[in-house]
C-alpha cells in the first residue's frame, strides 16, 4: 500500500502512524482514524484501509505499547487510551474523524466519545470486550495477564513465518493480506501493554456519557465474539444514539472473518448518518 509514516506527541509520549497520502495534502475527502485491539497494530487494518482509501483521508495509529509507539511501563487504562487518542486527534488538527475501534480500542472509543464528545463525528465498535455478570478477582485478572505476557515472549522467539502458520492453521477463513501484519504486530507488542487487562473499566459507567452517533458490530459468541446479544440490548437501552448491527458467521475478529458484511455496515452506517463523501 502507498501509506506514509510518523511520529507524534500526545499524553506523554510518542505514537507512531500511518496514513494515506490525502491527509497531509490537505485533501477534501473526510478524516477516518482506525484503532486497532490488544496485541494488533496500525498495519493490522490493511485489507479495510484498501477499500476505504479511495473516499477517505485514512490515519491509522499504533496504541501505546504496541507496533512502533512508545511502551511505558504504566498507564494502559481505558482513561489512559483515550487520553492518547485525544491528544493524537488534537496534535494532527483532525476535523471530527469517524473513528473505527476494534476490541481494546473500542473501549477506549467509548470512553473518548463520552469525556471528549466534541473530538469525533461518530464512533464504530467492533466487539467490545464488554461482559455481564462476570467478575473477575484481581487475582484471576493478574492470571490472565500473566499469560498473555508469557505468549508474548514465545512469539518473539519464533520467527515470522512460524507465527504466519499458527495463524493460517488456526484462522483458514481469514484472507492471506490478513496473516503478515498479524504476525508482525505479535512480535512488536511490549508485554507492559497487558496491563489494560487489569484496568478494564465497567461499560456500564461509560455508555451512558456517548454523546456522538455510535454503531456497535457484534457477532456469535459461540465463535468467540465477546459480546452476548444480551449485553448488546442493555447498551441499546441505556442510549439512544447507539444502534447495532449482528454479522453472522465470525467470532472476534468480525472484519477479518465476515469482511464483505463487515464493510457493508461500516458504509451503510457513516452514509445513514451524513459522514458519506
Amino acid at each position: 500500500m502507498n501509506w506514509s509514516s510518523n511520529f507524534v506527541k500526545s499524553n506523554g509520549i510518542q505514537l507512531h502512524y500511518h496514513y494515506t497520502n490525502g491527509y497531509h495534502a490537505n485533501g477534501n475527502k473526510p478524516s477516518l482514524l482506525l484503532a486497532h485491539g490488544l496485541t494488533d497494530d496500525s498495519r493490522c487494518w490493511i485489507r479495510t484501509a484498501q477499500l476505504l482509501q479511495q473516499d477517505y483521508d485514512l490515519i491509522m495509529f499504533d496504541a501505546r505499547g504496541h507496533g512502533r509507539s512508545d511502551a511505558p511501563e504504566s498507564g494502559y487504562s481505558p482513561d489512559d487510551h483515550a487520553a492518547d487518542l485525544a491528544g493524537f486527534i488534537e496534535a494532527l488538527s483532525l476535523d471530527k474523524p469517524i473513528l473505527i475501534a476494534q476490541s481494546m480500542s473500542a473501549t477506549s472509543a467509548a470512553v473518548l466519545a463520552g469525556e471528549y464528545p466534541i473530538l469525533v463525528s461518530c464512533i464504530i465498535l467492533e466487539d467490545p470486550p464488554w461482559r455481564s455478570g462476570v467478575i473477575e478477582t484481581t487475582q484471576e485478572r493478574e492470571a490472565r495477564m500473566a499469560k498473555w505476557q508469557q505468549q508474548t515472549v514465545k512469539n518473539r522467539a519464533k520467527t515470522r513465518e512460524e507465527i504466519i502458520a499458527f495463524a493460517r492453521q488456526w484462522y483458514p477463513t481469514w484472507a492471506e493480506i490478513e496473516y503478515g501484519p498479524w504476525a508482525d504486530a505479535k512480535q512488536l507488542v511490549s508485554p507492559h501493554a497487558f496491563e489494560f487487562i487489569l484496568t478494564e473499566r465497567s461499560w456500564e459507567e461509560a455508555i451512558p456519557r456517548i454523546a456522538c452517533p455510535t454503531l456497535l458490530i457484534t457477532a456469535d459468541p459461540e465463535r468467540g465474539a465477546v459480546l452476548t446479544p444480551e449485553v448488546t440490548q442493555q447498551i441499546l437501552d441505556m442510549n439512544p444514539l447507539i444502534q447495532a448491527v449482528y454479522i453472522p458467521g465470525a467470532g472476534h475478529d468480525i472484519r477479518r472473518e465476515q469482511f464483505e458484511a463487515y464493510m457493508e455496515a461500516v458504509r451503510m452506517f457513516i452514509q445513514t448518518i451524513g459522514e458519506n463523501p
